[in-house]
C-alpha cells in the first residue's frame, strides 16, 4: 500500500523519464493521478491512450478534463480508444474531422450504434462540403455515405459511388426509392454492370418513373410473375408501362400451358 501511495504521489509531479515510465503503470489510481500532472502534455496523453488495457473509468475521467481535450490529437486518440466510454465517444464526435469520423465508421471493432453516429455526423455536414471532399468520401467512405452521395447525382460522384467497395444493394435501393432521384442517377445504375444484375434493383428499376423503356423491356423476362402481378396493381407503375407488364404476364402462362400440354 505504501509503494502503491509513493507512485500516486510520484505521478502527480514526475517529469520526464520518470514520468514516461509511469505512463504504463498498471494501477487505475496512478494513472487518474497523471492526470493532475501539469506536465501532462498532448504527446504523453496519446503515448497513454495507445494502451489498450486503459480502464473506463480511467478514459471517462479524461473524458471530462477540458483542459486536457483541447489538442485534436488526444480528442481523436480517445474517441478511438476500444473501450472509450459511448457517451464520451458521442461528445467528441462533433469535433472530429470528416475523415476521421469516415475511418471511425469503418473500423470493424467499434460498436453499430456508433458507427451509425459518426456517419450520422458526416451525412449531417454533406451539403456544405466541397467537391473534392465528397469525391473522396464516394470512393473510400462509408457505403451509407456514398449511398447519400449517389442520390445527390452530381455526373463525377457517381461511379465512384456505385464502385464504393461499401456499398451495399440496400443503399443503392433507398438511392432509387427517393422522391426525387434525378435520371442521370437512374441510367448509372443501369449501366453498372454490378447492380444491374441485381434481382431487386432490376425490380426497383421496373417501378421506377424514371427508367428508360427500353431498360424496364429488357428486365421484364428475368422478373418473377408473382412481381409482375404485384406491379400491375394500381397505383404502383405508370399507366403506359402496365400494358407491357400484363403482356409479359399473358406470355408467361401461355408458355406455362404449352409446356404442360
Amino acid at each position: 500500500m505504501a509503494d502503491l501511495e509513493n507512485d500516486i504521489h510520484r505521478a502527480r509531479l514526475a517529469v520526464k523519464e520518470e514520468l514516461e515510465a509511469l505512463l504504463y503503470h498498471p494501477s487505475p489510481a496512478v494513472l487518474s493521478a497523471l492526470l493532475e500532472n501539469h506536465a501532462m502534455d498532448a504527446p504523453k496523453l496519446c503515448i497513454l491512450l495507445a494502451r489498450k488495457d486503459l480502464p473506463t473509468e480511467f478514459l471517462e475521467e479524461l473524458g471530462a478534463r477540458k483542459a486536457l481535450l483541447k489538442d485534436y490529437s488526444v480528442k481523436r486518440a480517445l474517441a478511438f480508444h476500444p473501450r472509450a466510454p459511448r457517451l464520451v465517444g458521442l461528445r467528441l464526435f462533433r469535433d472530429l474531422y470528416l475523415m476521421d469520423l469516415a475511418q471511425f465508421a469503418l473500423s470493424p471493432s467499434v460498436a453499430q450504434e456508433l458507427k451509425r453516429y459518426a456517419e450520422e455526423q458526416i451525412l449531417t455536414r454533406l451539403p456544405q462540403l466541397p467537391l473534392g471532399q465528397k469525391v473522396t468520401l464516394a470512393r473510400r467512405g462509408p457505403g451509407r455515405v456514398a449511398g447519400a452521395l449517389l442520390a445527390q447525382g452530381h455526373a463525377q460522384i457517381l461511379p465512384l459511388a456505385l464502385n464504393n467497395p461499401f456499398l451495399t444493394e440496400s443503399h443503392v435501393l433507398k438511392a432509387l426509392a427517393g422522391e426525387r432521384v434525378s435520371t442521370n442517377v437512374v441510367q448509372a445504375i443501369v449501366n453498372h454492370v454490378k447492380w444491374a444484375q441485381s434481382y431487386n434493383v432490376r425490380l426497383a428499376l421496373v417501378r421506377n418513373p424514371n427508367a428508360p423503356l427500353a431498360t424496364v423491356l429488357a428486365f421484364l423476362p428475368h422478373i418473377t410473375v408473382s412481381d409482375l402481378r404485384v406491379l400491375v396493381e394500381p397505383g404502383i407503375i405508370p399507366q403506359n408501362l402496365r400494358k407491357y407488364l400484363e403482356a409479359e404476364v399473358q406470355r408467361r402462362m401461355r408458355a406455362s400451358k404449352n409446356q404442360s400440354a
